[in-house]
């Protein structure tokens, strides 16, 4: 078994926990050693495991070790991952057991991407780094998904769309055939994007309105 670590103690932290261990209930695959957090104290518990340290800890680790990102914040998230300097560190896809794949053969991805139950992802799909998708999400066929993205439960990706990188997708909310969403854009939940937006802004709504900037 491999030696694995989250980063993010929250609720988030120990959803992907119960990820790992029903991957490993499946077939015995991750050896789970605790949590990064810059947040919590060293040695503080929850029921999945221990926090071992933050980021400088992580830094100074000295075996192979892959680790999972559990930061429902796209900023936060990219801020984190570029402070990683450590070469025994590697950023698997994890992926729930149950996800569906239509063709999975022309399914091209990057690495750090964490997958939920309930996943279903089309053909011809593209997904970049670090992007992390919560429970129940779907992407069409020909999504072109950048980077450091966060989709809430239950998030719809029509065919066709272009995803940018550092955008969060609320619960339940949806982009329509063909859309196109930049980047550090906001989609709030329940939302529908029936049109393409604009950088940085914050939409709401059916159909969804730009309401002000982030």
């Amino acid at each position: 078994m491999k030696k694995i670590a989250i980063y993010g103690a929250g609720g988030f932290g120990r959803e992907t926990a119960c990820i790992l261990n029903a991957l490993n209930a499946e077939k015995p695959t991750w050896d789970f050693i605790g949590f990064f957090d810059d947040g919590l104290p060293v040695g503080q518990t929850n029921q999945y495991g221990m926090i071992l340290g933050g980021i400088g800890a992580l830094n100074n680790y000295t075996e192979n070790l892959a680790v999972v990102f559990s930061i429902a914040n796209p900023v936060i998230l990219k801020e984190v991952v570029g402070k990683i300097k450590n070469s025994f560190i590697e950023f698997p896809n994890i992926f729930a057991p149950g996800t569906i794949f239509y063709n999975k053969d022309s399914l091209s991805i990057g690495k750090g991407n964490l997958f939920f139950f309930g996943a279903r992802i089309s053909c011809d799909v593209s997904i970049g780094d670090f992007n992390l998708a919560n429970s129940a999400i779907s992407l069409g066929h020909d999504v072109n998904l950048g980077s450091f993205n966060i989709l809430g439960p239950l998030v719809r990706l029509s065919g066709n769309t272009f995803i940018g990188d550092e955008n969060f997708f609320g619960v339940q909310s949806v982009a329509l055939q063909g859309v196109k969403i930049g980047s550090k854009t906001t989609i709030g939940a329940g939302s529908i994007v029936m049109r393409n937006t604009v950088d940085g802004y914050l939409y709401f709504g059916n159909p969804a309105k730009k309401m002000m900037a982030k």
